[in-house]
């Protein structure tokens, strides 16, 4: 997966042995994302150091080795991720006699390549991958990150530090900025609300004061002489998501699952170009099974995949996962998980994850791509199906609930909240103990009183953003309990793009 981090900027007491060592020390943190190489790159007379731990996956020989200087010698880059249609551009630049003297066959080496012949911003807008990247512009004396369209591979920037010793750093990880002596790694209790509310800590903010992540479609720019970052959005998600509403698809049903099927088809087989071996998760749900059909339609051998089971039925999809293994005919690895296994993960996930993430689904993701790196060294998902085809029951729901609820005055609504929350969560799980044998199997275990409060929540909707928003909420008024605490604006609450003020309900739930 690679990983980078580097600084701009400051004053160093220990020079240059100093800086190279603090550079090896900031990549060093993060050597679990790329295993395989490790570079360095420092230009102490602009006080700018790069540095790179690579896990290879195209073009396994030195040619790939980064940070990377183009053909001509005016970037250098520290690239995370994979460009897709590489070659499709190479053939561009070849074709328009704008191609180097190629080294290698490396992503890297064709995005520096069209940086030289055609810019930054030109060349990411042609790009069809997932990454992130540092560049330096040795002409401008100008220091370039960009993210992808989607925010698949994280990126963190700030300045830290003061006077002569002001240091703008940046990285894959927080604990690469961590390493650096500059960074005060002060709580920003603001995004200690945002966490309080979504069980992360979204985008653009981070769990750090003076520290941000960068926007998905975005490039951001920093100079010396310019130290105030300015941030270019080369893609705008509300942008294409308004395009897409006022221009809906005009086939037949089966025209248009003929289209779906082509447009996955050549998705799935940009994401197979490795030099190394490659697999998928497979959990047996609609998402996974249909990229794995996908991938071993268009693959001479069983494709590998992946399945952590639970001994709960509740919580198990192997057996799906199985059955749809066999069907295809993969080459299929499982692995059922004990709750001691599943324990045993909780003290390793500071090292994990730089920033507070309250999210389950952390543990099996971790086990399951444990499992896939004993065999491969990259794998496929299906994550992003429900957000793209409608697939969350919230979408539904919150629909239905708002027709029915505001057709009810808004003060019986209020009435009907407040009898509710003047018992708390503990109060109404006691109430509800003795009948729980009488309930279904399914319902036993749920937690009462916090669905009761979150239905409380619902009641007093004024629409359906803030009925969506109560339903995606993990604690509603999270500045109550962070002392010193602002909620900080976010798309789901207090700035919505206008873009987006069109769309119906549904629409809009999927878009946010």
């Amino acid at each position: 997966m690679c990983g980078f981090a580097g600084f701009f900027g400051g004053r160093s007491a220990q020079g240059t042995a100093g800086d190279e060592a603090l550079l090896t020390k900031m990549a060093d943190t993060i050597a679990n994302r790329g295993p395989d190489d490790a570079g360095y790159w420092l230009d102490a007379a602009q006080r700018i150091g790069l540095g790179h731990r690579r896990l290879a996956i195209v073009d396994l020989s030195a040619a790939g080795h980064q940070p990377m200087a183009s053909g001509n010698g005016r970037y250098v880059i520290a690239f995370n991720g994979e460009i897709y249609n590489h070659m499709d551009l190479r053939t561009e630049l070849q074709k328009t006699g704008l191609a180097p003297q190629w080294r290698g066959h490396s992503d890297t080496e064709t995005l520096l390549a069209g940086f030289a012949a055609w810019g930054i911003q030109a060349t990411i807008e042609r790009v069809i991958g997932m990454f992130a990247f540092a560049v330096w512009d040795r002409e401008t004396r100008s220091i370039t990150l960009g993210r992808d369209r989607l925010g698949e591979k994280p990126l963190y920037y700030g300045w830290q530090g003061s006077g002569q010793a002001t240091v703008f750093l940046f990285g894959s990880e927080l604990k690469a900025l961590k390493a650096h002596p500059a960074f005060a790694a002060s709580v920003d209790r603001n995004a200690l609300c945002l966490l309080m509310r979504h069980n992360y800590v979204p985008t653009p903010y981070s769990i750090y004061q003076g520290i941000l992540k960068l926007e998905a479609g975005c490039l951001l720019n920093v100079s010396m002489s310019r130290p105030d970052a300015q941030l270019t959005r080369y893609w705008s998600a509300p942008d294409v998501v308004s395009a897409g509403v006022a221009n809906p698809y005009e086939g037949t049903s089966a025209q248009a699952i003929d289209a779906l099927e082509t447009l996955l088809k050549s998705a799935v087989s940009q994401q197979l170009m490795s030099d190394v071996p490659l697999g998928a998760f497979l959990s047996g749900g609609i998402d996974s099974s249909t990229v794995v059909a996908l991938m071993q339609a268009q693959s001479a051998r069983p494709v590998k995949t992946f399945t952590i089971g639970f001994n709960e039925k509740g919580f198990n999809e192997a057996e799906h996962a199985k059955a749809v293994a066999q069907h295809l005919g993969t080459d299929h690895t499982e692995l059922y998980v004990t709750a001691k296994q599943a324990m045993d993960v909780i003290p390793r996930l500071p090292g994990l994850y730089c920033e507070p993430f309250s999210d389950s689904s952390q543990i099996p993701t971790f086990l399951v791509s444990q499992l896939a790196r004993e065999r491969v060294t990259v794998s496929l998902s299906g994550d992003a199906g429900d957000e793209l085809f409608c697939g969350y029951n919230r979408y539904v729901l919150a629909s239905k609930l708002w027709s029915r609820l505001s057709m009810v005055p808004a003060s019986l609504r209020r009435v009907a909240a407040s009898g509710i929350t003047s018992l708390s969560p503990a109060g109404w799980n006691s109430l509800g103990r003795p009948v729980r044998g009488l309930l279904p199997g399914s319902m036993r275990h749920v937690n009462l009183g916090d669905k009761l409060h979150k239905a409380a929540r619902v009641l007093v909707s004024q629409n359906s953003d803030s009925l969506y928003l109560g339903l995606v909420s993990h604690w509603d008024d999270p500045a109550s309990i962070v002392i010193g605490g602002r909620e900080p604006p976010t798309w789901l609450r207090g700035k919505p793009p206008h873009l987006l003020e069109n769309l119906d309900p549904i629409q809009r739930m999927m878009a946010l």
